[in-house]
């Protein structure tokens, strides 16, 4: 499985046979579209029209099996709700023995039974842009400490080619906020679950245009 991160909360787990494309609002924030005919389009939270004819699309909670993938959407608090309230979405892909987590605009606090729920997580995405929009990295660290995945995908930072309804931090400062030296930076992320250390890792991402 391929992973690429195209600005924002867009991420695509793609092979040769099936793409999923997760949170592409690329359009609304200023930027194309990414998504294709026949993709799995996921969404964390409120979107745009889907111009293109996917194959599945999801944007509520539920479990979905489709192409030899399995996915579950898991109701949440999203970072701006208010207390009890939960118009968040999170999704847990597994994809063969790779299991990758979207975070979405997740409130940082998860319950016991939502960490239940979620289960042992190979990738993580997790937004890192704050100011009140989305989880900074105070908040992204709380949820890296509470899933514990093998590694992390910081998404959601400053980008000068997207036009954000708030200004996002930038990486770097991001990652002084996690206190993460990154493993590697890739413009593609091949997951192999075997080439993984026992704590935490942080991979950055380059982003695809």
């Amino acid at each position: 499985m391929d992973m690429q991160l195209y600005g924002a909360n867009c991420i695509v787990l793609s092979n040769k046979q099936v793409r999923i494309v997760v949170d592409d609002n690329l359009a609304v924030l200023g930027s194309k579209t990414v998504t294709k005919d026949g993709d799995i389009c996921l969404f964390t939270g409120a979107h745009g029209p889907v111009l293109a004819k996917p194959k599945l699309l999801v944007d509520m909670p539920g479990e979905y099996e489709i192409s030899n993938v399995s996915i579950f959407g898991l109701q949440t608090r999203a970072h701006t709700d208010e207390d009890g309230k939960k118009s968040g979405v999170m999704y847990k892909i597994t994809w063969g023995d790779v299991r990758v987590l979207i975070t979405g605009h997740a409130f940082p606090k998860l319950t016991d039974d939502q960490l239940e729920a979620i289960g042992i997580v190979d990738v993580m995405f997790v937004p890192v842009g704050g100011n009140g929009y989305t989880l900074d990295a105070t908040g992204a660290l709380q949820l890296i400490k509470a899933v514990e995945p093998k590694l992390v995908v910081p998404t959601h930072y400053n980008d000068n080619n997207l036009q954000f309804e708030m200004p996002q931090a930038e990486l770097e400062d991001a990652l002084k906020g996690l206190a993460m030296e990154p493993k590697e930076r890739v413009t593609k992320l091949q997951f192999k679950p075997g080439e993984v250390a026992d704590t935490t890792q942080l991979v950055v991402l380059d982003t695809t245009r």
